[in-house]
């Protein structure tokens, strides 16, 4: 059973990496949970000199860092974040080779915890964006999973045992998973955004036999052109017009496989009013025509 902390002081643990673990692609060096009580001295002087800081002069570290707050509320400043206000539920992302300092508020103290790491993946999420220096203080609010992923790995640091640098990346792996999910998804649910994608999702779906015009979609939705379609390629990944056509090319390789319609009575089915087009763009979406794709998915049956 994995612990949970609240108001327990601190627990530290320091790893050694070699070069074998360094090759996995990412490799924990250090992992922690501290509980910072008002009126209490920060940072604690329990570091070694490449963690300890003066939070008045900040610090630049040779690795990444995920440090989640779940009690009390401070400060964050970096090269790249201006100095704000930051608390329970935040989860900040600190980069290697950046300048940064954050603090608890004197009156209040927080309760953090934190681990840090490097690698050729941590490497790659960062020039794939999925971790951005823009974007370093991510909503996540009280959760347990992420709680409960920090305490694990704190678990197997001090176990120690054979192999754990690897059993530890893929802890990292799922708390920045995890991380992604629920602070993206935060921020849909903010302002009804989530309920109006899924909407708009719903009357595509509904409308497979006609032709959908964003901007008429948006409007029917209250909402200006540009925001909707910005705000719908960041929930599903698609422009508009773009997912409406994957529902069609969808719905048209179901209807090929599973019915005797024919390929023409397919395409108007769909609101297509020429053949050749429709066949165009499932070729250009499948990388086959309707027929060929007809037969090797029934031959599949």
């Amino acid at each position: 059973m994995a612990k949970l902390y609240n108001d327990t002081g601190m627990e530290l643990k320091y790893l050694i990496v070699n070069d074998k673990d360094r090759s996995f692609g990412l490799s924990i060096n250090t992992v922690g949970y501290q509980s910072i009580r008002p009126n209490s001295p920060y940072p604690v002087r329990n570091h070694p000199s490449g963690y300890f800081f003066n939070a008045q002069k900040g610090r630049v570290l040779r690795e990444y860092q995920l440090l989640y707050i779940t009690k009390g509320q401070g400060s964050f400043a970096s090269d790249d974040t201006p100095d704000r206000q930051v608390g329970k539920g935040h989860l900040i992302v600190l980069f290697p080779g950046q300048w940064h300092t954050y603090k608890p508020d004197t009156a209040t103290g927080w309760n953090e915890y934190y681990i840090g790491f490097e690698g050729t993946m941590a490497d790659q999420l960062v020039r794939n964006s999925f971790l951005t220096k823009d974007n370093q203080v991510l909503d996540i609010g009280l959760n347990e999973e992420l709680a409960m992923l920090f305490s694990r790995a704190l678990e197997v640091a001090e176990e120690d045992k054979t192999a754990s640098q690897q059993y530890l990346a893929g802890i990292v792996l799922h708390m920045i998973g995890l991380v992604l999910s629920v602070s993206r998804n935060n921020v849909f649910e903010k302002d009804n955004v989530s309920e109006k994608m899924e909407q708009a999702k719903i009357i595509m779906n509904e409308n497979l036999c006609r032709e959908i015009d964003p901007e008429q979609l948006a409007a029917r939705l209250n909402l200006s052109y540009s925001w909707f379609r910005k705000a719908f390629k960041d929930y599903t990944g698609y422009a508009p017009a773009k997912y409406f056509q994957e529902l069609k090319m969808r719905k048209a390789k179901q209807l090929l496989v599973g019915s005797t319609h024919s390929v023409k009575e397919i395409c108007f089915m769909l609101g297509y009013t020429s053949t050749e087009h429709f066949s165009n763009l499932f070729k250009k979406h499948a990388g086959i025509t309707p027929l060929k794709y007809r037969a090797f998915g029934r031959d599949l049956k």
